[in-house]
């Protein structure tokens, strides 16, 4: 079994006795971006079909958006793409994107605890959260601290929404964010690094 057998959050659920509810924990203050990103990230949308596969959602707009916003907190994490985590037989798989704590093995080892996961979807939100809170579990017991938030986001490069896993809690933040307010959705993101690094 891996991640993406996982197809809705009921089932992860079920499985592993996740409790679900719905909260606007997230206090997403408008950032202000680096107008050299601004300026690269519109050169894209102009010229470049960005929608045109999962492939050019996820090299035009996620990726780049998920490295600004790491680039302020570099010499703690670590940003991992396409990596392979497993816990178990059941709770493995790759992950599109997750931020680790940085090894003091280097660059090249995953650190714990591991702080946010990433799915990109096409339109399947709900898929992409019965996989994504899968990984949550899988990470926070990686982390063997289950009192430690794991954040994670599902997107289909436009709608960005965001959950969290405390204990046996999976908390779904209410309110999404959207590609055409770029302050607030960095806002969001940042929220999550200051939640960890800040608690």
């Amino acid at each position: 079994m891996a991640f993406s057998d996982f197809k809705t959050i009921s089932e992860v659920q079920e499985k592993f006795r996740i409790t679900y509810a719905e909260d606007d924990f997230l206090k997403a203050k408008p950032s202000n971006l680096p107008v050299e990103f601004l300026r690269d990230f519109e050169f894209t949308r102009e010229h470049i079909h960005i929608f045109a596969s999962d492939a050019a959602r996820r090299k035009t707009i996620i990726f780049p958006v998920l490295k600004e916003s790491y680039k302020a907190y570099a010499d703690q994490y670590a940003l991992w793409i396409k990596q392979s985590i497993a816990y178990d037989d059941i709770l493995n798989g790759t992950l599109d994107y997750f931020i680790s704590t940085r090894s003091e093995l280097g660059k090249t080892v995953v650190g714990s605890p591991l702080i946010l996961l990433a799915e990109a979807k096409k339109n399947d939100f709900e898929q992409g959260w019965g996989q994504c809170l899968a990984e949550l579990v899988a990470a926070q017991k990686i982390n063997e601290d289950a009192a430690f938030p794991v954040y994670g986001i599902v997107t289909d490069g436009t709608l960005w929404q965001f959950g969290r896993l405390i204990g046996d809690t999976f908390t779904q933040n209410r309110a999404d964010f959207a590609l055409t307010n770029l302050p607030t959705l960095f806002g969001a993101v940042n929220s999550v690094f200051n939640a960890v690094t800040c608690p």
